[in-house]
């Protein structure tokens, strides 16, 4: 009998030193090291001793996930260490705790580290005074822009004033008066009047982006934000500015007076603009998105979100929406084959419902020859209705693939895969590890007259190898999309699908992160989430079920899946798992 292999047992991840602070008289332990803005451990600060204790220090300058600058000085607290006899060491009280000495001078919590058994103090009269102070010279230039300024109801000015400030203004000595809508760039206007001078935006673009575009020009009261003269701000996070302003110093060109964002609803969500999966925000209201912004996801996208996948959402309003139900006229059928090659066949299509088109469709595909039937499904579709596409598949022996996109990633955030789930359409077994390989496959087929049916979903597949003259050859071209295009105008089914922010669903990115979105509109006239008809249709071909929800749907998929195995909708959480792929 051989011996059993010998394992060595993974060593014990170092212990964490840490440390006790007392934050107004609550004491909390604290690791030594934090991690700083770039990942990098460094000194725990008195504003990570303070949130470690649940207590809320205001400020403007610090981020978390930026360098800390320091100056804004809203963050001053008072503080102690233990006092020290002359022979260096800790005074004890008679009742055997440290004497505690405080200092004279308050200090910044953002950038002071803490250190063992220090005390601060948040709520001292001198700190209010402190706050009160800080926020009397910020306001004493600031305009009165309240009732006209995007950031209203987001603003931390307007925020503090009211916790920390003082109820009347001292200042009745005219106002500095600056530039006002500035044009940055393509995407940004600035009101410098509003600035708070709290660097955010230059420390970002700068350090996180790697474009130093913007700084401080002028001296004392008259300091303003300016771009390098001769240069526009124009990158693709520059948006990003927008979300870290506390004012309304910069603003978005494209939510510039569209919406008071006490109105919006906010949903949670991912952007589907390419393969790294960024979380999102769906800012809407009755049915309209008017924005996109990022949510935190430290494993995925940080605080982040580019340009291009925040402003990825206008279509999805666009008035040639598909929105009916629609079957090719016989008539038109007839007539297609006459067309040159080459040339699109446009049938004539003719309003059904649901019911009647999946009833017709679901007796057609079971009447279908073994292999007669080849499946074209987008890596833009969830893991869900690629898993149901993969079912329809496998019970019609049909050949599928998927259309791979690629562009040009960068450094920070968008990935050179311009599909949002492209390891989904791998793991559910539609295309293989290289997509698009059965195209040419299928492009054959359909020329030789073996493959009759084409299944395309959310693709233009004249794009891809199959032209006109290949689709005319077809008994029955079966396209689910979302906007018109050359496909499905000569499709003989055409079933209106959604946007993902009008259904609820999973991807899984690059990095085998699988993620769920969920639902911020209602989809237009008769389009429905494809995993529902998607779901009625394999029901009626293969007569499998057991799910009415997209749960369930999820929940199945996670045991027959093997990548999958061990997740369920509700554990994914909103970060989502990370699974091998």
């Amino acid at each position: 009998m051989p011996d059993a292999p010998i394992t060595t047992p993974k060593p014990a991840p170092p212990a964490v030193e840490t440390f006790t602070v007392k934050v107004d008289g609550k004491a909390v332990v604290v690791p030594k090291f934090t991690p700083d803005h770039a990942g990098k451990p460094a000194p725990t600060t008195m504003l990570h001793a303070c949130e470690a204790a649940g207590t809320v220090v205001p400020h403007y300058c610090y981020h978390s996930k930026l360098p800390i600058a320091g100056n804004c000085r809203m963050c001053l607290v008072e503080y102690g260490t233990p006092a020290l006899g002359p022979d260096r060491k800790p005074i004890q009280n008679p009742d055997g705790s440290l004497k505690i000495a405080k200092s004279l001078r308050p200090a910044i919590a953002c950038a002071t580290p803490a250190s063992p058994n220090m005390e601060i103090y948040t709520t001292t009269p001198a700190v209010k005074a402190m706050r009160e102070g800080v926020l009397e010279f910020l306001l004493i230039n600031h305009p009165l822009d309240c009732p006209i300024c995007d950031q209203a109801g987001e603003c931390k000015l307007q925020e503090y004033s009211v916790d920390y400030g003082q109820s009347a203004s001292r200042f009745v000595e005219p106002k500095v008066h600056k530039p006002k809508a500035v044009d940055l760039g393509p995407r940004i206007m600035l009101d410098d009047e509003r600035c708070i001078l709290c660097t955010r935006c230059i420390r970002f673009t700068r350090d996180i982006v790697g474009d130093d575009a913007l700084g401080i020009v002028s001296r004392g009261s008259y300091n303003t934000i300016a771009k390098y003269p001769g240069r526009q701000f124009d990158n693709n996070y520059t948006l990003n500015t927008v979300d870290l302003c506390p004012v309304g110093a910069l603003t978005s060109k494209d939510f510039r007076f569209q919406m008071r964002v006490w109105f919006l609803k906010e949903t949670k969500s991912l952007c589907t603009s390419c393969g790294t999966g960024c979380n999102t925000v769906i800012s809407s209201r009755e049915g309209r998105i008017y924005r996109y912004t990022p949510r935190d996801n430290d494993a995925v996208n940080g605080s982040w979100l580019c340009d291009a996948g925040r402003l990825n959402y206008k279509w999805i309003g666009r008035e040639d929406r598909l929105k009916e139900v629609l079957v090719g006229q016989a008539s038109s059928l007839s007539a297609s084959k006459t067309s040159q090659p080459g040339q699109a066949r446009s049938l004539s299509h003719s309003k059904t419902t649901w019911t009647a088109a999946l009833k017709e469709l679901s007796e057609k595909l079971t009447a279908a020859p073994a292999g007669s039937v080849a499946i074209v499904a987008s890596a833009r579709q969830t893991n869900e209705e690629l898993f149901l596409l993969k079912k329809l598949a496998t019970k019609l022996n049909a050949i599928t693939d998927s259309v791979p996109r690629f562009g040009e990633s960068d450094k920070l955030l968008v990935s050179a895969d311009q599909n949002p789930n492209t390891n989904g359409a791998r793991l559910t077994g539609i295309c293989f590890t290289e997509m698009g390989i059965k195209l040419p496959d299928i492009a054959a087929g359909i020329a030789k007259g073996t493959i009759k049916t084409l299944i395309v979903f959310g693709e233009d597949v004249t794009k891809h190898g199959l032209g006109p003259d290949l689709l005319a050859k077809l008994e029955a071209l079966i396209v689910s999309d979302i906007l018109p295009n050359e496909t499905t105008k000569a499709a003989h089914y055409l079933l209106p699908g959604c946007a993902h922010v009008e259904k609820r669903g999973t991807f899984t990115n690059t990095k085998g992160r699988v993620q769920k979105f969920m639902k911020a509109v209602e989809p237009p006239g008769d389009a429905r989430p494809e995993w529902e008809f998607l779901r009625e249709l394999v029901q009626g071909v293969t007569g499998q079920d057991g799910f009415t929800s997209i749960e369930g749907l999820f929940n199945l998929m996670a045991k027959e899946v093997p990548e999958f195995a061990g997740l369920t909708w509700a554990g994914l959480g909103d970060a989502g798992v990370t699974i091998q792929v």
